[in-house]
């Protein structure tokens, strides 16, 4: 019987996962290899290796209410975006509330992760771990990965011609830290993903000139969407999730595409991708266009070659001189501390089945959270990835044979075209309110808003066409949260307070007051007449 988890990283997927093991009664140990919580989220002046790095002046892209935990709305006072310091204050409030820290043991590194010999009728776990230069093994009877895949740079330098003559200075995004880098000089950003335009944008302020080269284009859509609301609350709701999965596929992208462009034409900008098929992770950027039509950024197609002290750019002539190369080119992910045969990475995917079990271990007591590209907030997916390990190392959920388990990992490795709905370009990208629903009703937390329609009609009303926030899967089931409703019921409340800070009365609407006697005068002769 499972008993004593081990975890792996103490960042949001860690955190959740901790006290997801407490809520299920099992006793979880967590190792992190710094010296604090966060993740990600942590800012440092350097970058230390084998952790994410951020630079100082992130937000956050998906809005505070989207983002919060099931059972821990954010302060309402924090801004509806959230800047990564702000974010670290929350899980330091989540772990402080929830009595987390305590089974955090930091500066210390796993170094393997190996079967017990009786593995197969165990299915503990031998982890050596090493902390101020001395090893210790342990047996653990589970082991939750929560490491992420920003940890490990993509710079496929092989594919720039020319880079060994340059002789400017060039790097990986992760390591950009400040602007400071870019005053007066002339620079590049290789890739069009949020790191690289965040950066484009900073480095536009004190640069001599920016340009941004993408061979594959990238919708960009602003933060603040539909009557100054948070996009993400407008746009990932259960009743548009209905919708865009009932149409067929390329009405689907049509139907983004066309909102998308809206704020402007993307193609008079240079950025409409190359394939509408397939939705890549869109840009949330709230200056990209302004500094595109003021010149302060120009977007560049594919790199040709690169030089000395300039570049030349696919169907161009002409060299531009550069003097600082920025690659964000993304990541690659592993788990040096795992043998192959329990998970294999390659091509950038790892066999896993709903993206968090190894199929063929006689006993599911390994998972990996937190390995997943949602179109959405993370938190939330990484914590209903977390309950549903928790029962199933409990034995209270139970996976399908392996040969089902193969079957669709092998299936969603194919990354097919989906005849309806959207299709990714990424076998990591999914649909987050499809695949927290897929997870829910695993553990028996997916509210029924028919049911709810008859017992509570405001709240079903509230949960189908509003923002699908993780405060729903509190509602009912296992780990039911009594806060969950009032969560729900006042979430907009939480997400206009921070910018209502000067309130205006308005003034009597005399044509709208008129129009609502007119109708009122209009109902009293429709009852009467009825009535003759």
């Amino acid at each position: 019987m499972v008993k004593r988890v081990a975890i792996i990283g103490a960042g949001v997927s860690g955190l959740t996962s901790i006290k997801c093991c407490l809520d299920e009664g099992l006793e979880p140990t967590c190792f992190e290899r710094s010296d604090d919580i966060g993740g990600l989220w942590r800012f440092t002046a350097n970058v230390e290796d084998g952790r994410p790095s951020v630079y100082k002046s992130m937000v956050s892209n998906t809005c505070k209410e989207m983002s919060a935990f099931t059972d821990f709305p954010y302060p309402e006072d924090f801004p509806v975006f959230v800047s990564n310091s702000q974010v670290l204050e929350y899980l330091r409030m989540y772990a402080k509330h929830f009595g987390l820290l305590k089974h955090i043991q930091f500066k210390t590194r796993v170094i393997s992760v190996r079967k017990c010999p009786d593995f197969s009728a165990t299915g503990q776990w031998a982890i050596v771990t090493e902390s101020n230069g001395k090893q210790e093994s342990s047996v653990f009877d589970a082991v939750m990965v929560c490491i992420g895949y920003l940890s490990d740079p993509s710079l496929p330098l092989e594919s720039f011609p020319g880079i060994e003559t340059f002789q400017g200075e060039y790097f990986h995004s992760r390591y950009y830290k400040h602007p400071d880098v870019f005053e007066g000089k002339r620079v590049l950003v290789i890739g069009m993903g949020n790191s690289g335009v965040d950066i484009a944008i900073e480095a536009s302020h004190v640069a001599k000139k920016v340009m941004i080269s993408t061979g594959r284009g990238a919708w960009v859509i602003s933060r603040v969407f539909d009557n100054g609301y948070p996009w993400d609350m407008v746009f990932l709701t259960r009743f548009m999730n209905v919708i865009r999965n009932s149409l067929p596929g390329p009405i689907t992208t049509w139907l983004v595409a066309h909102r998308t462009s809206q704020w402007f034409d993307h193609a008079n900008y240079g950025l409409i991708p190359k394939d509408r098929d397939v939705i890549r992770e869109p840009v949330l950027n709230d200056d990209l266009p302004g500094c595109i039509i003021t010149g302060k950024i120009t977007i560049k197609p594919s790199l040709k070659e690169i030089k000395e002290n300039s570049v030349v750019f696919q169907n161009s002539p002409m060299e531009e001189p550069v003097d600082v190369i920025v690659f964000a080119t993304g990541y690659k992910f592993s788990f040096p501390f795992l043998e192959e045969s329990v998970v294999k990475v390659e091509k950038k995917q790892a066999s896993l089945y709903k993206y968090i079990f190894p199929p063929h271990l006689e006993k599911p007591t390994l998972a990996v959270v937190g390995l997943i590209k949602p179109f959405g907030a993370v938190m939330p997916v990484v914590e209903i990835q977390a309950r549903w390990v928790t029962r199933v190392f409990k034995g209270l959920c139970q996976l399908p044979p392996v040969s089902t388990m193969v079957e669709e990992i092998n299936e969603t490795k194919k990354n097919k075209i989906r005849w309806f709905g959207l299709s990714y370009d990424e076998i990591l990208k999914t649909d987050c309110l499809v695949y927290i629903d897929e997870l829910a009703s695993l553990i028996g937390t997916k509210p029924n808003v028919l049911a709810l329609l008859f017992k509570d009609p405001v709240l079903a009303m509230k949960i189908f066409f509003g923002p699908c926030t993780a405060y729903q899967y509190r509602l009912t089931g296992p780990g039911k949260w009594d806060g969950a409703r009032n969560a729900i019921l006042t979430q907009w409340d939480r997400t206009v307070k921070p910018t209502r800070t000067r309130v205006v009365e308005e003034p009597p609407n005399f044509c709208f007051n008129l129009l609502k006697l007119i109708s009122l005068f209009a109902l009293f002769a429709a009852i009467f007449l009825g009535f003759k």
